[in-house]
């Protein structure tokens, strides 16, 4: 009678100790998941609080980027409409085509199709130095050109040939307005005789030549 006993007392408790380790198992796992979704439950990284912080670094990462690189590119000339009659000069000669700001946006949108946009934002920006009488503005402008057009370790660095270098590294010694004028004149010939040529004959000359064209006939 003592051993039945024990029998159906083993019997009862079977289901307990088997369900036992089984709902703990379970429970350890839904432990787990909740504690570590972001890292091990691809299921819930919707709603995942870590992803979420880790999508938002990734963003203002990628928005801070895209600023820099605007910040980077000076803005296009303020300048008005050209006219047809201007449009027409600009084929006349390479001069009459730099010497509007309307001329200068256009063939500077043309040069940026072919990534040589540096040429154009150069010469622009020896034309400002030229502006400065201030010694102190002018050698930090100076400074910043020789860096981002002249150094060999800029992206932006333009095509100058070793006599005009040496010609600016002495004036760099003691930096003035005209510190980069063999090297503006240099650019500006190149300009003219490699770019300008394609431009009078791109889409982007001639589709601005046909509206405006149009426009004076209605």
């Amino acid at each position: 009678p003592m051993g039945s006993e024990r029998m159906e007392m083993r019997k009862r408790q079977m289901p307990t100790t088997q369900e036992t380790p089984g709902a703990a198992q379970a429970q350890h796992s839904t432990g787990n998941r909740g504690s570590n979704a972001c890292c091990f439950c691809w299921c819930c990284c919707c709603s995942c609080s870590c992803l979420t912080v880790r999508n938002q670094d990734e963003e203002r990462a990628r928005r801070t980027s895209h600023e820099l690189q605007a910040e980077g590119i000076p803005n296009c000339e303020e300048s008005p409409a050209p006219t047809l009659e201007e449009v027409n000069a600009w084929a006349q000669s390479f001069d009459k085509l730099m010497l509007t700001p309307a001329g200068r946006n256009a063939f500077r949108e043309f040069l940026r199709t072919e990534f040589s946009e540096e040429n154009m934002l150069f010469w622009m920006a020896c034309e400002e130095l030229k502006q400065e009488s201030n010694k102190s503005v002018i050698e930090e402008k100076a400074r910043l050109i020789y860096e981002d057009y002249i150094s060999i370790l800029s992206p932006k660095e333009v095509s100058l040939d070793s006599r005009v270098r040496e010609v600016i590294n002495r004036n760099m010694l003691e930096p003035s307005q005209h510190t980069f004028d063999d090297a503006q004149l240099q650019i500006y010939t190149l300009m003219h005789r490699d770019s300008y040529p394609r431009f009078m004959n791109s889409a982007i000359y001639k589709d601005l030549l046909r509206s405006l064209s149009e426009k004076s006939i209605e």
